[in-house]
C-alpha cells in the first residue's frame, strides 16, 4: 500500500464518516489474521501501519526469558541484548519478519475491510434514520410480493409490509405508490428491518397531522383513535383555544382535509367527535352519529348505561355492533345501549321527547 491508500481513507472519512483511525485499527487486526493464517504461524506479531506513506511492517513480539522454551513466543536475554543493552527479563521484544510479497495480501485485506467497514457505517446511518421514524408514516414503492408481504422500497432500505397489516379492501401491484406507518425498525445482521402497516391507528393520526395544520401547530389535539381498517373509525380531538372548532379544523373546508384522509384510506369511514373530560359527554360523542338522550356512569365498573331514541337504536349499536364497539374502545369505557322503551321496561324510567343530549361530532363517508 502506499500513499494514495491513506489519501482514500481520508476521502472515505469526509464523505461517509468513518474516522480514519478507526479503519487503520481494524486493518491491522485483519492483517494480524491474515498473517498467520497465509504464513502459518502462531507467533504473537503486531502489524504498523505508517498513516503518512501507508507503509506496512509486520513485527514478531517476543517475551524475554532466562531459558527459551518456545522460541515463536520467547528470546533469551543474550539474543535480546544483543539488539538492544536495554532490555531486561519479561520485557518485550519486537523484530520485524515482514514477508517479501505482504503487499499483494495486504492490499486484499484492506480492501475487504473497509469494504465491510462502509457496509457497516452506511447500515449503521439507514438504522439510526429510520428508529428516528418510527412510529411515523413514511412513502415508498411496492417492489414485490410473495406469500406473506409486500416489500416496500423506501430509497435507501426495502421494508417488509405483512399482507395482515394491510386493509381487507386493498390491494397493490409493482410499482404502486404507497403510505405506510412504521411499527418497528430492527438492527439485524443483514441490516436495517423495518416493518410497516396500513391497518395500525397511528397511521390515522399521522394522517390527521400532515392534513390539519391545526393538530401539527399543537392547537389540536388528538386525545384518541379507535379504528378497525378498511371499514370505520373514530377520532376523538381537542382544542386548546376555545376560539378554534376541533371538529371543524379536521374537517376542513367543505370536508377537503378529511376527505384526503378517507380517500387515502380508500374510503375508509370517519367520525370525528369532541373529546371532553366529562365523561357523559364523552361517551355521548363517541356514539355519532346516533342521538343519545342520557348516559349514567358506573365508576366502580368503568361502564355506562347510555339511553337513545327507539328509532336510533340500530344505529347507535351500528352494524354487527361496530359503531359501539369503537366508542368504548375510543373513550376507554363499556357502554351498554339501551332503548328508550327498554330502560321503561326494564329500569321505569319515563320517556320524554326533549331531553336529547346535544352531541358535538361529525361522522363522514
Amino acid at each position: 500500500m502506499n500513499t494514495d491508500f491513506i489519501d482514500a481513507l481520508h476521502e472515505i472519512e469526509s464523505t461517509k464518516g468513518i474516522s480514519k483511525d478507526i479503519l487503520l485499527e481494524a486493518i491491522e487486526a485483519a492483517l494480524i489474521s491474515s498473517y498467520k493464517r497465509n504464513f502459518n504461524t502462531a507467533q504473537n506479531v503486531r502489524v504498523d501501519i505508517n498513516k503518512l506513506t501507508g507503509l506496512i511492517r509486520v513485527y514478531a513480539r517476543k517475551s524475554v526469558t532466562e531459558e527459551v522454551l518456545d522460541p515463536r513466543l520467547e528470546i533469551s536475554v543474550e539474543a535480546a541484548r544483543d539488539i538492544s543493552g536495554n532490555f531486561q527479563l519479561a520485557d518485550i521484544v519486537e523484530i520485524e519478519v515482514t514477508p517479501r510479497d505482504f503487499g499483494r495480501i495486504a492490499a486484499q485485506t484492506a480492501k475487504q475491510v473497509v469494504t465491510q467497514r462502509i457496509r457497516e457505517a452506511e447500515r449503521g446511518l439507514i438504522y439510526t434514520a429510520f428508529i428516528e421514524k418510527e412510529d411515523d408514516i413514511v412513502t415508498g414503492i411496492v417492489q414485490r410480493q410473495d406469500a406473506r408481504n409486500i416489500y416496500v422500497d423506501l430509497g435507501k432500505v426495502e421494508a417488509v409490509l405483512p399482507l395482515n397489516e394491510l386493509m381487507p379492501t386493498e390491494k397493490f401491484k409493482h410499482g404502486d405508490r404507497i403510505k405506510a406507518y412504521i411499527t418497528k425498525v430492527e438492527n439485524t445482521t443483514k441490516g436495517p428491518q423495518i416493518f410497516l402497516s396500513r391497518t395500525h391507528p397511528g397511521l390515522l393520526k399521522r394522517l390527521f397531522e400532515l392534513e390539519v395544520p391545526e393538530i401539527f401547530d399543537g392547537v389540536v389535539e388528538i386525545r384518541s383513535v379507535a379504528r378497525e381498517a378498511g371499514f370505520r373509525s373514530k377520532i376523538a380531538v381537542h382544542s386548546r383555544n376555545l376560539e378554534v372548532d376541533p371538529v371543524g379544523s379536521c374537517v376542513g373546508p367543505k370536508g377537503v382535509r378529511v376527505q384526503t384522509i378517507v380517500n387515502e384510506l380508500r374510503g375508509e369511514k370517519i367520525d370525528i367527535v369532541r373529546w371532553s373530560d366529562s365523561v357523559e359527554e364523552y361517551v355521548a360523542n363517541a356514539l355519532s352519529p346516533s342521538k343519545v338522550i342520557e348516559v349514567n356512569v358506573f365508576e366502580n365498573e368503568k361502564m355506562t348505561r347510555v339511553i337513545v331514541p327507539d328509532y336510533q337504536l340500530s344505529l347507535a349499536i351500528g352494524i354487527k355492533g361496530q359503531n359501539a364497539r369503537l366508542a368504548a374502545k375510543l373513550t376507554g369505557w363499556k357502554i351498554d345501549i339501551k332503548s328508550e322503551t327498554q330502560a321503561e321496561q326494564e329500569y321505569g324510567r319515563p320517556k320524554s321527547q326533549s331531553d336529547e343530549m346535544r352531541q358535538d361530532s361529525v361522522s363522514v363517508d
